[in-house]
């Protein structure tokens, strides 16, 4: 009785928890960005802040070498939140990322929103996936497809939940919430999910990346980040793609 009175309560903050940060995402995330603004701040920069197109491309579907994430229809609500979270120093990431609050200092609240609709309203062609055969030839280790697509859909019995359960199908995204993670750059996720476990990046809401990337292995995140990197948006019986505008 005990043991199902708590699964209970704990399921009921999990959804107490979800209900705060949708309504939270929703406040903050509302689509009142000016794209015109947006695409000069992203093709001509502002202040000490480059172009965002010098490292996440022209396109925002980032750069492997430098680690910088694709930003391409990543969901408006989550892009102004870490273009805050970078201004206001609760995301310090490391490497080349490192200059990225200077960055966000140089953006308005209002420009970040500028940023977030111009970046969210790109053209969806995925052209510039991870290379796998590349980045392996290159010498940096690569995971094992298949067993990714199993941790992706299905999880680990016992150990961690699948990363379909709040990212949607193949990391598709679920708005407002959960951000896109498939078809992310390789290289970026697998920092990520590093620095999630390390806790060297904690600006996940309820520390709940923290949580799931600390169950994970090595070659966990290797094999997670392989598949999803090349993940197909389509489903199994349907080979249309989805509508993913945000």
């Amino acid at each position: 009785m005990r043991k199902s009175f708590t699964k209970i309560t704990s399921g009921l903050a999990v959804a107490a928890a979800l209900v705060s940060m949708t309504a939270l995402a929703e406040e903050e995330g509302v689509m009142n960005g000016d794209p015109a603004n947006g695409k000069k701040i992203f093709t001509e920069g502002k202040g000490a802040a480059p172009a965002c197109m010098t490292c996440h491309g022209a396109t925002g579907w980032g750069m492997e070498a430098m680690g910088a994430p694709r930003l391409n229809n990543l969901g408006f609500p989550y892009i102004v939140k870490q273009l805050t979270d970078l201004a206001e120093g609760r995301r310090t990431p490391s490497g080349a990322g490192a200059v990225m609050p200077l960055f966000a200092q140089q953006l308005t609240p209002q420009d970040r929103r500028d940023v977030s609709a111009y970046v969210n309203s790109l053209p969806l062609d995925p052209k510039d996936l991870s290379d796998m055969q590349a980045i392996k030839d290159g010498g940096q280790p690569i995971g094992t497809r298949y067993k990714g697509e199993i941790l992706v859909k299905f999880g680990v019995s016992g150990k961690v939940s699948a990363c379909m359960s709040c990212h949607g199908y193949n990391g598709r995204g679920a708005a407002p919430v959960f951000p896109v993670i498939g078809e992310q750059k390789y290289t970026y996720l697998v920092n990520q999910l590093h620095n999630w476990r390390d806790e060297s990046r904690t600006n996940d809401p309820y520390g709940m990346m923290r949580a799931i990337a600390k169950k994970l292995s090595d070659e966990d995140i290797l094999d997670a980040a392989t598949y999803l990197a090349t993940a197909p948006r389509t489903t199994e019986g349907n080979t249309r793609v989805p509508n993913t505008t945000r």
